[in-house]
């Protein structure tokens, strides 16, 4: 069985994207409050496998979490894309009517404007996770209050929905990283076909240094999906690049890193592993 640590709880969209990825196999949720906590269930128990969103396609990257990842020294070995679908649920003996306040996560919130500017009698309240506000409102029994939530974190609370699909962008997809503890890699990655990677540098502050970097992962033919970058604490004007790139060569690739070693500085694979597929 596999121990896999998940931020938030049963019913929210890291429990669907685990049991997604890992579909067949037998795991045992960690259901952990934030993602440092993820960190520090792999940290304490090198068994444990973390799951954290890092991206969505409406919302964009949670850059903390690229933070989180580069000190905490676990490594990518997977990847997978959730198609994210919110509901409106309440309790079973409540209606439309009813309800005057909705809870749910900031970003759920965001992703449902257009549904919620129907609705503006209906006070809109931040909390921690989505699946979390489902199960406060049945296990504290909150009238009045409706979630949006998982059709599954609805269903799994015993609440009622009252309307499915309100995300604004029905093209709503989460992209989650699964990481492991250096050590577990290996055996946890066996037979499994390496086609893009992860990686975060510095770079001098000089002209064109970025540029130089680009032109060489060109040259080999590798396919930059993603580049971020985020300020470095403490060094004016200075700047992590966190990148992802895919390849179909890995050869190619990894002649790729040689010569760009050279030119960047403090440069770190986070991981080598498969490019995931998006749900349906």
């Amino acid at each position: 069985m596999k121990k896999i640590a998940i931020q938030g709880t049963l019913g929210s969209y890291h429990d669907i994207a685990a049991h997604k990825y890992f579909n067949g196999e037998e795991i045992e949720l960690i259901c952990c409050n934030t993602f440092e906590d993820v960190f520090a269930a792999i940290k304490k128990d090198s068994q444990t496998i973390g799951m954290l969103a890092i991206e969505n396609t409406i919302a964009g990257s949670l850059l903390h979490n690229n933070e989180l990842l580069r000190q905490s020294g676990a490594l990518i070995i997977g990847e997978y894309k959730l198609r994210i679908s919110h509901c409106f649920a309440c309790l079973p003996e409540e209606d439309w009517k009813d309800i005057t306040e909705v809870n749910s996560h900031p970003i759920a919130l965001m992703q449902c404007r257009e549904f919620l500017a129907r609705h503006p009698r209906i006070r809109l309240v931040e909390s921690e996770d989505t699946a979390l506000s489902a199960e406060t409102i049945k296990r504290e029994n909150q009238k009045g209050h409706a979630a949006i939530c998982s059709k599954a974190a609805a269903q799994l609370y015993g609440l009622k929905i009252l309307e499915e699909g309100i995300e604004t962008n029905k093209h709503n997809f989460t992209r989650f990283l699964i990481v492991a503890d250096p050590w577990q890699v290996d055996e946890l990655s066996r037979n499994k076909v390496q086609n893009k990677a992860s990686m975060v540098f510095t770079l001098p502050h000089t002209e064109g240094s970025l540029s130089q970097v680009l032109s060489i992962l060109s040259f080999y033919r590798i396919n930059l999906t993603k580049i971020q970058s985020l300020p470095i604490i403490g060094r004016e004007w200075e700047y992590q690049f966190y990148v992802d790139i895919a390849f179909s060569d890995l050869l190619k690739y990894k002649q790729a890193i040689a010569a760009i070693t050279p030119l960047t500085k403090e440069l770190k694979i986070l991981g080598e592993y498969a490019e995931g597929k998006s749900s349906i």
